[in-house]
């Protein structure tokens, strides 16, 4: 069925105010440049990107063979930091899979792995199987370290919301990061340590009931942004819960958690393990993060205006019939987000 002129101008009008302006710059550098650039840090790997390089031997094998061949493969996508240097965005399998063959000392490191790369399992060039790096005469090696890559750059004339727009939508490792593990690498700077240092807290962790599989996702420092992002601003919360913490966090990404923030939070977390020594729950087995905001950012906000809390008071709360309304399914609403938090506050 044909558009209608209003739905014509409905699509014309949200891709100008939603298109964002987003400046490349693109290379041909041989293997040998790149690796050169990761050996010196002049490409910089997150930390969170390094449980994505999963790729088997037979499946790197079929990448060097390749470059070797001099088939084209995917452009490696990076973004420009500040001081010059790139940083990866997508592209980790392919770059540790070089990494891994050429393995030198400094690139075995980086990606860490103890040795270098035996080509297995390859299809044209077979009488490479079995065969690494060093094995072969400094003829071919040279051959496979000119070979060019395509790498493409999102310079720093781009914000940090392209970024992390860039970061969510070319994740294509063999593990997808988090949200709140690109917010780590999108908005690295001083808070960011602070939340990964809160977050690692015991009274914390005993507080949030989280899957051990979640555990080394970002799951946990997410919590933290949670808390300080609706504590500074629960009753401005108009919109996506993602694009929510992405603003916060871009505004406080050089700017230190302060001493009193700090013991807040410290003193939240006490008084939520006094009350919830199991964690916080309804006798589920992980913490539903819509309680755990209600429960610190409403305890945290008695605290900041003085309130004696008494955490004898809490546990009763949670199977509180006007607390669970806040608290149930579709409960992001602005509504709701305010009604649970000035729930248990009040309710101190």
């Amino acid at each position: 069925m044909p558009l209608t002129s209003k739905q014509i101008s409905q699509i014309q009008s949200q891709l100008e105010s939603k298109r964002k302006t987003v400046s490349f710059d693109s290379y041909d550098l041989s293997v040998r440049q790149i690796l050169d650039m990761v050996e010196s840090d002049a490409i910089f790997v997150p930390p969170e990107y390094q449980r994505q390089f999963i790729w088997e031997p037979e499946r790197q094998s079929v990448l060097i063979e390749s470059v070797f061949l001099g088939i084209p493969v995917p452009s490696l996508f990076m973004a420009t930091n500040p001081d010059s240097t790139w940083e990866v965005v997508d592209g980790v399998q392919r770059l540790g899979s070089l990494s891994h063959f050429v393995g030198t000392a400094a690139l075995l490191e980086r990606i860490k792995r103890d040795s270098p790369l035996v080509i297995k399992g390859v299809d044209k060039l077979n009488h490479l199987d079995g065969v690494k790096f060093d094995d072969l005469p400094k003829s071919i090696q040279l051959h496979f370290l000119t070979r060019p890559v395509r790498v493409t750059v999102l310079n720093d004339r781009s914000d940090l919301a392209v970024r992390f727009d860039l970061f969510e939508r070319l994740n294509t490792g063999g593990v997808s990061l988090t949200a709140q593990e690109i917010r780590n690498c999108v908005y690295r700077g001083p808070f960011n340590e602070d939340i990964k240092a809160l977050a690692s807290l015991d009274t914390f962790r005993s507080v949030v009931r989280v899957k051990d599989s979640k555990g080394a996702n970002g799951t946990y420092e997410e919590l933290v942004l949670r808390f300080f992002a609706y504590l500074d601003g629960y009753d401005k919360f108009n919109h996506l819960v993602k694009d929510f913490l992405n603003d916060y966090m871009n505004k406080r990404r050089n700017v230190k958690v302060t001493a009193a923030e700090r013991a807040v939070f410290e003193q939240t977390m006490d008084l939520l393990h006094a009350a919830f020594p199991n964690g916080i729950s309804r006798g589920r087995t992980v913490t539903p993060v819509n309680l755990y905001e209600a429960f610190a950012v409403g305890v945290a906000l008695a605290l900041r205006q003085g309130t004696a809390v008494d955490s004898n008071k809490l546990p009763p709360l949670i199977d509180d019939k006007t607390l669970k309304t806040y608290t149930g399914a579709g409960s992001n609403q602005r509504k709701y987000v305010v009604g649970r938090i000035e729930f248990v506050r009040d309710a101190l």
